[in-house]
């Protein structure tokens, strides 16, 4: 079986406080994006254990592995005894603020879940994505959707529309537990707007912009040039970052606007042009 795997971004990201589990309360507004990792899961013999390979070499494939954990939470759940060999096509950049390791882990739960004749409604998969981490029931859904609590709580919603994005992403990342560690004890960088950002009917916002462009001033030159740009009319941080995003006035001006990016700012910074998307395929297996 082989399933995609999307990226998102967030449109909006508000921090509420610190819970008393130690995690966050936020409320934030995702949406999946055309661009994904490919994943492909094949059954083998009871007793034969999970064994995940993967095009990038950077990436551990052990058992601190997302999609490890995710294939062993499932089989313990739903009571089998099977051999999972995973085969992964990185095209997400991890320590992005793309969601690209929960979103291989929702895949993986969802096509056990459809390999092994849907023991679990996706009510109970999501239940069962949420001891992965905050943002893995998010892509179990597959569509836009608001999280509350800690990002497990979703609430699907439609876009109405498509936006047309350019990803921008220098050659680090970062750590999302650092962001959230620092969020209350940042401040503003002089001459940035943080504002929210009013268009094509929504509100852009990332409250975790004030910590990272603290320590990486960098992306916040990024965002500040972007908006300068004829062709952008946002531009914002997905996440965590270290991801800028910018939401495009028309299709088809990504590839020059990511020339000129690289030109005036950086020449290794990696982009790719995308869109959001209504839904993922992120259930649509080829068996």
């Amino acid at each position: 079986m082989q399933l995609e795997a999307p990226a998102k971004i967030n449109l909006s990201f508000r921090i509420l406080g610190r819970r008393d589990d130690g995690f966050h309360a936020i409320e934030t507004l995702m949406a999946p994006v055309s661009l994904c990792d490919t994943l492909t899961i094949t059954r083998a013999g009871a007793g034969g254990g999970i064994k995940l390979v993967c095009d990038d070499p950077t990436l551990a494939t052990g058992d601190d592995n997302l999609v490890v954990k995710a294939a062993r939470l499932f089989l313990r759940e739903a009571r089998i005894d099977a051999g999972i060999s995973l085969d992964l096509r990185k095209r997400i950049p991890h320590g992005a603020g793309l969601g690209g390791g929960s979103s291989d882990a929702a895949a993986t739960l969802t096509g056990l879940n459809r390999m092994f004749d849907g023991r679990f409604s996706q009510d109970e998969l999501q239940r069962v994505a949420a001891q992965l981490g905050s943002d893995v029931p998010f892509f179990i859904g597959g569509t836009a959707a608001k999280c509350s609590g800690r990002g497990e709580v979703v609430h699907p919603v439609s876009l109405g529309q498509a936006l047309p994005l350019l990803l921008l992403k220098p050659g680090f990342g970062v750590s999302t537990p650092w962001a959230y560690s620092r969020w209350v004890e940042s401040a503003e960088l002089p001459g940035i707007d943080y504002a929210p950002q009013e268009f094509a009917e929504f509100s852009f916002v990332n409250d975790l912009e004030r910590p990272v462009f603290e320590r990486h001033p960098f992306l916040a030159d990024l965002k500040s040039w972007l908006r300068r740009q004829p062709e952008v009319g946002v531009a914002l941080m997905s996440g965590s970052g270290s991801t800028m995003f910018a939401v495009l006035r028309e299709a088809g001006a990504a590839e020059v606007l990511a020339e000129r990016a690289r030109a005036a700012l950086d020449p290794e910074l990696w982009t790719c042009a995308c869109k959001t998307c209504e839904s993922s395929d992120q259930g649509r297996g080829a068996g």
